[in-house]
C-alpha cells in the first residue's frame, strides 16, 4: 500500500508481546515496516507475529531478554539476516518492580530493573547503532516515562531508571547525529496495560484509583502510545532527535 509512513522500513521493537509494545509492533507493520517483535515470553512474541502476518504484514519473532547482551546481539543479526537491513528501533521492554522504598526493595529486584530497563536498552542500541549506520541512518525510540520527570511513593527503581533514558537518548543523539541517526524518547502517562493491573490489582481499580492523577481523567491506551511511536520512527518527526515526546494526559502539569 502507497503511502504508508514506515514503507520499506526494518524495525525491532522489544517488549512487543504485550501491551504498548504490542500495539507499536501492529502499528509499524500496518504502516508498511518488517518488524522483529522481541519478547522475553517467547510465545508472546509468536502471538505477536502472528498477528501481523495475519494481517498481510512481514514479522518475525524472537525470544530475547534484553538484559543478556549476547542474545539482544543474536536478534539484531536475525532481524537484519530476515529482512535485508536495520532501520528503526523501538526499545521498549521494561521489567516489573514491586512497590518498595529503596530500603525495602530487594538488592535482587533493584539489579533487575537497572539490568532490563536501562542495560536492555544499552544492550539494543549498542548492536543496532552499527546496522542503522549501514542502512544510511535510522531512529532509535526509547520508552521513558512521565515518572522520568516526576516521582511517586514506592517507585525509585522504576524512576531511576526511566529518568536515565532521558539522558541516554541526548547523549546517543549527540555522538551520532553525523551518522544520520535520530534519537529520542517516548513518557507515556499511565496506561492501560497487563503491567499496570498487575500493580493495581486489575484495570478496573487502576482506572478508577489513577486515571484521576491524569487531567483528561483517564489512562491512555497502548494504540495512543503507539502513534506517538509512529510519529517519532517516521518522517514526521524529521527535525527532532534529542528530544523527549510527552503522552501523559496531563500527568505532569499538575
Amino acid at each position: 500500500m502507497s503511502g504508508q509512513k514506515l514503507e520499506n522500513k526494518v524495525a525491532i521493537v522489544t517488549g512487543a508481546g504485550a501491551g504498548i509494545g504490542l500495539a507499536t509492533a501492529l502499528l509499524f507493520a500496518r504502516q508498511g515496516a518488517a518488524v522483529g517483535c522481541l519478547d522475553v515470553d517467547a510465545g508472546a512474541a509468536d502471538a505477536a507475529a502472528a498477528q501481523i502476518a495475519a494481517a498481510g504484514g512481514r514479522a518475525a519473532a524472537l525470544a530475547c531478554d534484553v538484559a543478556d547482551a549476547a542474545a539482544v546481539a543474536a536478534a539484531v543479526e536475525a532481524t537484519q539476516a530476515r529482512f535485508g537491513s536495520l532501520t528503526t528501533v523501538m526499545c521498549n521492554a521494561a521489567v516489573y518492580t514491586p512497590t518498595a522504598t529503596v530500603e525495602t526493595l530487594s538488592l535482587a529486584d533493584w539489579q533487575r530493573a537497572l539490568d532490563v530497563n536501562l542495560s536492555g536498552v544499552f544492550h539494543t542500541c549498542k548492536y543496532a547503532i552499527p546496522a542503522l549506520r549501514r542502512a544510511g541512518g535510522g531512529c532509535i525510540i526509547l520508552t521513558a516515562s512521565q515518572m522520568a520527570r516526576v516521582a511517586n511513593a514506592g517507585s525509585a527503581a522504576y524512576c531511576t531508571t526511566k529518568g536515565a533514558l532521558l539522558q541516554l537518548a541526548k547523549a546517543m543523539a549527540i555522538d551520532h547525529a553525523a551518522d544520520g541517526i535520530r534519537v529520542n524518547t517516548l513518557s507515556p502517562g499511565g496506561t492501560a496495560t497487563d503491567r499496570l493491573a498487575r500493580r493495581f490489582g486489575d484495570i478496573d481499580t487502576a482506572e478508577r484509583d489513577w486515571g484521576p492523577r491524569h487531567l483528561l481523567g483517564r489512562l491512555g491506551r497502548p494504540e495512543e502510545m503507539a502513534r506517538g511511536a509512529l510519529f517519532l520512527a517516521s518522517g514526521e518527526s524529521s527535525f527532532m532527535t534529542g528530544a523527549d515526546l510527552l503522552l501523559d494526559g496531563g500527568y505532569v502539569a499538575v
